[in-house]
């Protein structure tokens, strides 16, 4: 059932399910929080109260608002997470990935720990070694022209580089929804608005989070040429101790929907790990 939070710029969509200590979810740039839909059923199964929210712009959330930063959307997950009486698990995968460093940054009293799914935290910065690594090269180009050009098509062929090998068993259904949401008014400007945002906010708080934070990587990404060593980077500027890197063999920008048993794993033992050290 789909909720809706009033917030300054517009209104964010969400939903909520399970009870138990309460964990957010916040998808990628073009999506929805669809993409959580294999994980959120297994997290309240093992004990947690889960919202899943539509970043703005996305999903069922409003399309109209003034900017599309991940300081913009941390904010947005941060109401979220004071409305549903927090703190939280904030978990995030590529653009929230960052945003979800920031709201830790910000609001420490509000986030217990951060899971960061292919997370854009840092700058980034391209070698010319880099467009040597044939599916970094095929994923970007997609990427690229998607957001230029505003092309469905390109989408869905980054989105199939994005997905390599193992495809969720319902993909037919998961392109549509995603087709459908992105030929609304204003959802495909949304999304090339928040994909003309630079990181560079969330890569200043790295080193200001207090919260434990496990960022999961897969191994075939296509949006680094070496996944492992965007994901080392990331966990090497939080302060020491507080980061942890896991990969995922095979998986590529959305490893909680091609294999949501072994993320759900990971988180699992993530949180079970944090409690007991606290």
């Amino acid at each position: 059932m789909t909720e809706y939070l009033p917030v300054d710029g517009g209104t964010i969509a969400y939903e909520v399910a399970g009870s138990g200590p309460l964990v957010v979810l916040a998808h990628g740039m073009g999506d929805s929080r669809a993409a959580f839909r294999h994980v959120a059923p297994r997290l309240v199964a093992a004990g947690y109260r889960v919202a899943s929210v539509d970043l703005r712009g996305c999903g069922e959330s409003s399309v109209d608002w003034p900017s599309w930063s991940r300081t913009d959307i941390a904010g947005d997950l941060l109401a979220v997470i004071r409305h549903l009486g927090g703190p939280a698990v904030l978990v995030g995968q590529s653009v929230s990935g960052g945003a979800a460093t920031v709201a830790a940054a910000a609001e420490p009293s509000l986030v217990t720990a951060v899971v960061e799914l292919a997370p854009f935290t840092r700058k980034q910065s391209l070698r010319l070694g880099d467009l040597r690594v044939a599916r970094f090269r095929r994923g970007m180009l997609r990427l690229l022209g998607a957001g230029v050009l505003g092309s469905l098509p390109l989408w869905r062929s980054y989105l199939d580089v994005a997905y390599p090998g193992v495809k969720p068993d319902d993909w037919t259904e998961r392109l549509g929804r995603i087709d459908s949401l992105l030929r609304e008014p204003g959802r495909m400007k949304a999304m090339q608005s928040m994909g003309r945002s630079a990181p560079t906010d969330a890569g200043a708080r790295l080193g200001h989070v207090r919260c434990p934070v496990l960022v999961v990587m897969g191994t075939e990404d296509p949006d680094w040429a070496d996944p492992r060593a965007e994901g080392s980077a990331v966990v090497e500027a939080l302060p020491s101790g507080l980061g942890r890197l896991e990969m995922i063999e095979g998986a590529g920008h959305y490893p909680h929907d091609q294999y949501p048993d072994r993320v759900v794993a990971l988180v699992l033992d993530f949180l079970r790990t944090e409690a007991a050290r606290a």
